[in-house]
């Protein structure tokens, strides 16, 4: 899985930077007239074998065997500060169109809830190239067979049940406190490291509930250990292929279906750049990566992952931002996270 604060879903404002004027690079315009002249560093924020040095490595991968970039890439990991680190280092590289920095919707959300040193308007968002879907697991023998029946029951008695996750104010406990806020309930939140973590937790019965990604519980779901009630999206997963012996990612219902009020949570998979590099520099970068996007390497890391396969870039990337970070800033302000 991953987290350390690599995660989590839907939420800018002036405040953030998108008041700023962005290059709305989408397509080819612009993209011939420059390419990388030295070695391309990609930075991650966060450590080695998370769901975000995956995805950077995946795709460093996918440009070198289909050969679609002549200069290499470097992947350097740098995971301090939550990921405000390798955030940092990136937004230091202002004008810098050989720096680009592989993360979630962390690098828009980290400076709501904590003092890190950077801001996101020193930040150009360039694509989003998926999104993690969110559901909701209960262990194996939990006698809650849909998501009303088990928040009823949380509502009932509320110190009766514990919701684990990754971090605390990541996208684990942004969904806890919006399921609350929508349910009407008052279930605790118990941080761990890491989805991996949460998914062992609940697989022991140690927690009652989480809201870990697809590819963070598959193991446990595989072994019997662990069930999803619902996922936190507008529509059921697109992925047939039996994941179980009774059961596909797409046989699970919505939570909206399924009686919670709530929409959708998604945690985007996105690529950034300093500011004050060109247009062109954005084009190219963006054509790279839609590139990368229509290979058959990239199509199966969706099925693995169970993984929402959506292509954002330019201004539709600019408005998803807008709305994932009001979506955020509502929550934290209840939550009262938002830093003064």
């Amino acid at each position: 899985m991953e987290k350390p604060t690599e995660r989590r879903g839907k939420w800018l404002s002036c405040a953030t930077a998108l008041c700023v004027a962005l290059p709305l690079a989408t397509g080819n315009a612009g993209a011939a007239d420059w390419k990388p002249v030295k070695p391309v560093e990609f930075i991650v924020p966060s450590g080695a074998g998370g769901g975000t040095d995956q995805y950077a490595r995946l795709v460093q991968s996918i440009i070198v065997k289909h050969k679609l970039m002549e200069q290499t890439s470097i992947v350097n990991n740098k995971p301090g500060g939550a990921g405000a680190e390798g955030f940092l280092d990136v937004s230091l590289a202002k004008g810098n169109p050989h720096k680009v920095a592989f993360g979630t919707n962390n690098a828009y959300l980290l400076p709501l809830v904590l003092k890190v040193p950077y801001s996101f308007d020193q930040l150009i968002p360039v694509a989003m190239m998926a999104q993690d879907e969110f559901i909701l697991w209960v262990p194996q023998d939990s006698p809650y067979g849909t998501p009303k029946a088990y928040l009823d029951a949380v509502k009932a008695n509320p110190s009766g049940f514990m919701m684990g996750g990754s971090m605390s104010k990541d996208t684990d406990q942004t969904l806890t406190e919006l399921i609350n806020k929508a349910y009407g309930i008052k279930m605790a939140y118990l941080p761990f490291k890491s989805g991996g973590e949460a998914a062992i937790q609940l697989a022991g019965k140690h927690i009652s509930s989480n809201v870990n990604n697809p590819n963070e519980n598959i193991s446990q779901w595989r072994a019997g250990q662990v069930r999803p009630l619902c996922v936190f999206s507008k529509e059921r997963m697109r992925y047939k292929e039996k994941v179980t012996t009774t059961m596909a990612w797409g046989d699970i219902p919505t939570c909206r279906e399924s009686g919670v009020n709530i929409d959708e949570f998604r945690m985007p998979r996105a690529v950034y750049m300093p500011a004050g590099v060109n247009p062109e520099h954005v084009s190219y970068y963006v054509n790279l990566l839609r590139k990368v996007s229509e290979t058959p390497e990239w199509a199966a890391f969706l099925q693995t992952n169970a993984l929402n396969g959506v292509f954002m870039a330019g201004d539709d990337l600019r408005k998803y931002i807008a709305g994932d970070e009001a979506n955020a800033r509502a929550i934290y302000k209840d939550a009262g996270w938002l830093i003064k």
